[in-house]
């Protein structure tokens, strides 16, 4: 069996949430997705559990983090080229999402990231392993 992983996200509003991330790109699974949940496709075996907060709760044995004070992860994804990172970035950006950096290029990595809508960090980079020194 091939290993899977599923970042579970607390949401404020599912349907925003699903509208935001369709913007930039993303499809959900519909055999995971109900009023309290949904399944974001991210790879294929990489996926993102949105679950309203009030359903987390029922798995989460801690307080959800207030996002605007504190970060309780950093989701990265890498992306296949710096223009896709920029893209991806200016997509949230324009869907109601926020930059909390501004881009960081060191050579072999180029990193800009953004905030969803309920303030959890997407760090986004490119990385061209022929490029390391």
């Amino acid at each position: 069996m091939t290993r899977q992983i599923f970042v579970n996200l607390p949401v404020k509003d599912l349907n925003k949430s699903i509208e935001f991330f369709t913007k930039l790109g993303f499809t959900f699974n519909p055999q995971f997705t109900d009023e309290n949940a949904t399944c974001m496709i991210i790879g294929e075996n990489i996926f993102s559990m949105l679950l309203v907060e009030k359903y987390f709760k029922t798995f989460a044995p801690k307080e959800i983090c207030d996002t605007s004070k504190s970060a309780e992860v950093l989701v990265a994804l890498s992306f296949e080229s710096r223009a896709e990172v920029d893209e991806i970035v200016a997509k949230a950006i324009a869907a109601g999402g926020t930059t909390y950096k501004e881009p960081n290029d060191m050579g072999f990595m180029y990193q800009h990231g953004f905030q969803d809508l309920d303030g959890h960090i997407w760090e986004i980079f490119f990385m061209d392993p022929s490029a390391i020194n």
